[in-house]
């Protein structure tokens, strides 16, 4: 199940040399112990790697939600015009997408509710038994996090150019792409609301990790891509609560109509069963599941984001809601990750570290630049959400019509000019 979604959902991907310090023989405690500069010590760079997919065709799209006779979250289609090369190299001109919350120019205020589910990580012994180390037991809580997640610009309202009054960041970033094509009154919000925690148990093996200088767990925690999903999303049949994200639906805690964030204390996922291959910070995606009597039979589309908090001095410049930011801020623009093979696929295009992509990912063209992050003070706390790409830069739009004809906000400086147009796969 997690091959298909890893194909779909964009991740927030940082790219380390672990073995390349040496780091892993020389200071592990324990065979599976890293020290807990590991990261910021590495070489690292974000990148997304998920050019092409499951696409196909379609007709242009009437302004209402998508996809038909599916119960998911309010959302509206439109489509943009621009010269480019489908999936199977055959030209293409007219590319549809879908973004949560309704029409810019119907004006208004949309407000999802935005269930928050800590996750504790429980790491166990190979046999499953509880793990000490140093007498402590390995187990990493999300509790401290919560209360700055919530007090955030991801849920928090501050001043942007883009609203005359202030706002949630990502609703910030939404007026921004659509300028004057948006009434005044639009509004995309959420209403955040901490749910159940829940604790996902890992066998080792399937984890490496960092303790505090304290010798408690964690400073962060290296988990099996594959493991993780495994513990994350609902098994294929009947919806059980065995799993993390299957026990939040089963109790309720998130539905179809949310936008649903799973938070994570510095958990960052390696692939391919290697260590080295690190780290996805981030990922957001839905969760498929069948039809009852209560929605009329309709598929259940859960929207959904994994996000960690990610402490200071771990992943420079990435830091505190950094993930969190760019995950929502996709989810809003690409709710479901071109599933179809037709919604959010856009013309294939490059960023600035030569990064393939043929999605509507507006994180994904950002995380790469040497200042990717907008700092914004909030109770006293300085968060750093991250700028993200807006929809005329994915338009090829010589001239953006979005606010000050940018082609990325909160930092208009960020990105200020367009991909070369690109042949199939980038030429790769």
């Amino acid at each position: 199940m997690f091959q298909r979604r890893i194909q779909i959902v964009t991740r927030f991907l940082l790219s380390l040399s672990l073995a390349g310090c040496g780091i892993v023989a020389l200071y592990a405690a324990e065979s599976d112990q890293l020290p807990a500069n590991a990261l910021a010590g590495a070489h690292h760079s974000l990148h997304f790697n998920n050019a092409g997919g499951l696409h196909g065709k379609g007709n242009i799209p009437t302004p209402h939600g998508f996809p038909q006779g599916v119960d998911t979250l309010v959302n509206f289609t439109d489509h943009f015009e621009s010269q480019g090369v489908y999936f199977d190299g055959t030209p293409h001109h007219i590319w549809e997408y879908s973004m949560v919350g309704n029409t810019p120019n119907q004006g208004g205020t949309t407000t999802f509710n935005a269930p928050i589910v800590p996750v504790t990580m429980d790491l166990r012994n190979f046999d499953g038994s509880p793990r000490f180390v140093n007498g402590q037991p390995l187990v990493s809580h999300p509790d401290a996090f919560v209360q700055p997640v919530l007090n955030s610009p991801v849920f928090s309202n501050s001043k942007y150019t883009s609203s005359v009054v202030p706002t949630q960041i990502t609703d910030a970033i939404q007026k921004a792409e659509f300028g004057n094509h948006a009434r005044p009154d639009w509004h995309t919000l959420m209403q955040p609301a901490v749910k159940t925690g829940r604790t996902m148990v890992l066998i080792r093996g399937t984890y490496r990790f960092a303790l505090n200088p304290d010798g408690t767990c964690c400073a962060f925690v290296l988990v099996d891509a594959n493991a993780f999903a495994s513990q994350l999303f609902p098994p294929a049949g009947p919806l059980d609560s065995s799993t993390v994200m299957g026990a939040a639906e089963v109790a309720g805690d998130i539905t179809t109509k949310d936008i649903s964030t799973f938070l994570f204390p510095n958990t960052y996922l390696f692939l391919n069963g290697d260590p080295t291959q690190c780290c996805v910070l981030g990922f957001h995606t839905f969760d498929v599941e069948p039809g009852d009597a209560s929605n009329g039979n309709q598929l259940k589309f859960y929207v959904m984001n994994y996000a960690s908090w990610t402490s200071p001095g771990l992943l420079e410049p990435f830091e505190d809601v950094t993930a969190l930011s760019h995950e929502i801020a996709e989810l809003y623009n690409d709710p479901f990750v071109g599933f179809d093979g037709l919604h959010n696929i856009t013309p294939f295009w490059l960023n600035a570290a030569g990064q393939c992509q043929d999605l509507l990912e507006d994180g994904d063209v950002v995380e790469d630049l040497p200042n990717p992050t907008f700092p914004v003070t909030l109770n006293g706390f300085t968060y750093h959400p991250q700028t993200v790409a807006l929809l005329p830069w994915f338009e090829f739009a010589g001239n953006s019509f979005a606010l000050d004809r940018a082609y990325s906000y909160p930092d208009e400086t960020a990105v200020t000019s367009l991909s070369s147009r690109q042949p199939l796969n980038c030429g790769q």
